[in-house]
């Protein structure tokens, strides 16, 4: 099944360049890099090649070696292989799990420099240290991540897309949603929660008319091929990214949610995890969060190396990364988070599956507390800070997630109090409709996609 993917309109945008660069399409596994690759140059181009490093023969592979200094018996090689005739500035040669050989990616910038095709790679994995050890990374290459399936993409697979409409256009007059509408939404929004991003796990849950067991089967799939790639990587530091990828769920049922590291492996600190955490981060399977010193200034600024907290890229998988399938059948968790009556760890999954929609519009996470000594504890915690990236008129924005109906809004009256002058607006994300409290916009989690 194809779905509508926003990214589409990015690689249409990329091809005005007209051959001047490759684009190398970054995105962790099963996200839908190599369907939308492929269902763009059937629509776009009058041919296209596309080579699987996954898959291919050796002596393919070989090519690039052989005939790196012809590039004339490389495309006509590659041509008799697959069977496709290429046309001068009319096809596309598509680099598919480029990162399994680097040898073809280092020949990015001879192959634009001859400037008879356009070129797109896919990978995951791009810029860990054994993918890149051995070549030069061609300047020649604009990057761009693609990540799950956001709510707007699974609201349209879902045949909603006029109710995205509605939203946006609610979220940008400040008002709430009909009554009969906001309840569909907040339905539409817990099923996104259990389903996730994952184009797979979306095609299975409609295929299957809205069939939890066939999703989750696909998401343990899934997440079997993450596990797999991770006991693939340097013996070094394998040990620890398993063991932080396994903690993810239990990390995030905290209050606090951040990695001690200590409680990953007795006797750890933060310095044994660069490693650890520049994987996990790259291979885009968590989106990483990081506690800022100082909300004033931009936050990656002042970005701590050792506050960090750890969400799963995708938080269909993050339910099934908690549960076994014994406990989601026999807790009926699918069903009570459906009707909005499990309290256990759904403050979790809303958390990040909040943090999954602001890293899909392009956010990085910042989070905020502060440490009051006259109270021994937090008198300030935010969840989220964005900003709107200016360097010169910066402006914060920190949001607060409750996932249930009563809350204080003290941290975030405090948080207005030290730092209001550099706030461009606060936000409140709470399963109600649209409201605004003491100059505090409370919006309902499906308008998330809106910020």
């Amino acid at each position: 099944m194809i779905f509508k993917r926003k990214i589409y309109e990015k690689l249409l945008e990329w091809k005005k360049c007209e051959g001047s660069e490759a684009l190398m399409i970054e995105g962790a596994r099963r996200v839908g890099k190599s369907t939308i690759v492929k269902e763009f140059a059937q629509n776009e181009y009058e041919s296209f090649l596309l080579i699987d490093f996954a898959r291919t023969s050796e002596d393919v592979k070989s090519y690039f070696v052989k005939f790196n200094n012809d590039l004339n018996t490389l495309f006509m090689m590659l041509q008799n292989v697959y069977g496709v005739e290429l046309k001068e500035r009319k096809s596309l040669i598509i680099f598919d799990e480029v990162q399994r050989y680097p040898t073809a990616r280092e020949m990015i910038k001879y192959l634009v420099a001859d400037g008879r095709y356009d070129y797109i790679e896919t990978g995951s994995l791009i810029s860990i240290k054994e993918n890149v050890k051995d070549i030069v990374i061609p300047s020649e290459e604009r990057s761009i991540r693609m990540y799950p399936m956001d709510f707007e993409e699974f609201c349209i697979a879902l045949e909603n897309k006029p109710l995205v409409s509605y939203i946006r256009d609610c979220f940008s007059k400040t008002i709430p949603l009909e009554r009969a509408l906001h309840d569909k939404a907040m339905q539409l929004f817990r099923e996104y929660m259990l389903v996730g991003g994952m184009p797979q796990a979306v095609s299975a849950y409609i295929d299957s008319h809205k069939d939890f067991g066939a999703v989750d089967s696909i998401k343990r799939n899934i997440l079997s091929l993450y596990r797999e790639d991770i006991m693939k990587i340097n013996a070094k530091y394998r040990s620890r990214v398993i063991a932080l990828y396994d903690m993810i769920p239990a990390l995030l049922s905290k209050h606090e949610k951040r990695v001690v590291f200590s409680n990953i492996v007795d006797g750890t600190f933060s310095e044994q995890y660069a490693e650890t955490f520049f994987w996990l981060t790259d291979s885009m399977i968590v989106n990483e969060c990081r506690k800022t010193d100082n909300p004033g200034i931009a936050p990656a600024l002042n970005a701590s190396e050792t506050y960090i907290k750890c969400y799963m890229c995708d938080t269909g998988l993050l339910l099934s990364h908690a549960f076994n399938e014994n406990e989601l059948l026999e807790n009926e968790v699918y069903k009570q988070i459906l009707q909005d009556k499990l309290s256990l760890n759904e403050g979790m999954l809303y958390e990040n599956l909040i943090a999954q929609m602001l890293t899909a519009n392009g956010h990085k996470l910042f989070f905020y507390t502060r440490y009051s000594e006259e109270k021994h504890r937090n008198d300030i915690e935010i969840d989220f800070l964005i900003s709107n990236n200016s360097k010169l008129k910066y402006k914060s924005f920190p949001i607060e997630v409750k996932s249930g109906k009563r809350y204080t809004t003290k941290s975030l009256t405090k948080f207005k109090e030290a730092y209001g002058k550099r706030m461009g607006g606060a936000y409140i994300i709470h399963p109600k409709n649209l409201s605004i409290k003491d100059d505090i916009i409370c919006i309902p989690p499906y308008m998330t996609m809106c910020l």
